[in-house]
């Protein structure tokens, strides 16, 4: 074992999570992306569908979403876009309908924690009435990024709950937030692909860990081959390709360890079951 290695499971043993701890996927939809478009080496006779997921994260002090998914307006969300970054999609379920169909106690609800203020991770904004929790640079980024309106609609008459990186460096990142202060909802600062991305570190418990990466890459093929985006949709998505670069790495050490789960590659939610009443789900 490498010193490295001897250092991750220090700090994985460290988390304590909560009896009645569970973690769910709502599928909100899915859009289509050519494979060369989504990875480096990947080929434009393969088409790859990108997940819009929302993540429910159920914990006894207050539950939080992981993004929102696809909305009830995503529709007009998507014209609200350029004309670029208009892919053929399929709409689901909305993660409010989803929370609603098996009888959620909503009051549980705590917030959404945002990986990042693109469209595709905040349309399902539109229909839930909890507090954003979103880094200050982030509203930055989102206050400046003129090509993608839709966070500011939805947005808009939600109570935001600002947080900072006020913990200490946490498996390779140099800085962390602990949501409940046990270790099992741990936020670290990814500001590669926006100036305000994170990744979202869930321990469920010692043998069910996450690591919910956002648009760090798209595809599980950027971990398991070690590539990021195509150079020129580097240069249309992302703030910093260099540090993306680096966050990568760091992720990929960590995938021997835990789960990881690119938002947009539905593979990455294997495992993670579905929301459904049977699951008791207005109880917790």
């Amino acid at each position: 074992m490498t010193n490295n290695d001897m250092g991750v499971a220090r700090v994985l043993a460290a988390a304590t999570p909560p009896p009645g701890m569970a973690i769910f996927q709502l599928p909100t939809g899915t859009y289509e992306t050519p494979a060369a478009l989504a990875f480096q080496g990947g080929s434009f006779r393969e088409r790859r569908q990108f997940a819009a997921t929302a993540v429910l994260v159920q914990h006894p002090e207050g539950d939080v979403l992981i993004d929102a998914g696809f909305g009830a307006q995503a529709e007009e969300h998507i014209r609200m876009l350029p004309s670029f970054r208009r892919s053929p999609h399929h709409l689901g379920s909305t993660a409010s309908e989803q929370l609603d169909a098996v009888g959620y106690n909503r009051t549980r609800l705590s917030g959404v924690i945002l990986t990042h203020s693109h469209w595709d991770h905040v349309s399902g904004l539109d229909s839930l009435d909890v507090p954003i929790l979103v880094t200050d640079e982030e509203l930055r980024y989102a206050d400046r990024n003129r090509g993608d309106r839709v966070f500011r609609r939805v947005a808009a008459g939600h109570d935001f709950r600002g947080y900072s990186f006020d913990g200490p460096a946490h498996l390779g990142f140099p800085a962390s937030h602990d949501l409940h202060g046990d270790g099992s909802v741990v936020i670290v600062p990814a500001p590669g692909h926006t100036t305000g991305s994170v990744v979202v570190l869930v321990t469920v418990r010692p043998d069910q860990r996450f690591a919910f990466i956002g648009d760090l890459a798209w595809q599980l093929d950027g971990i398991t081959r070690g590539v990021q985006r195509p150079l020129l949709m580097r240069m249309l998505a992302d703030s910093d390709s260099a540090q993306v670069r680096q966050d990568l790495a760091r992720v990929t050490t960590l995938a021997q360890h835990m789960q990881i789960v690119p938002a947009h590659d539905a593979r990455g939610y294997d495992g993670i079951p579905l929301l459904v009443r049977d699951h008791h789900t207005s109880k917790a």
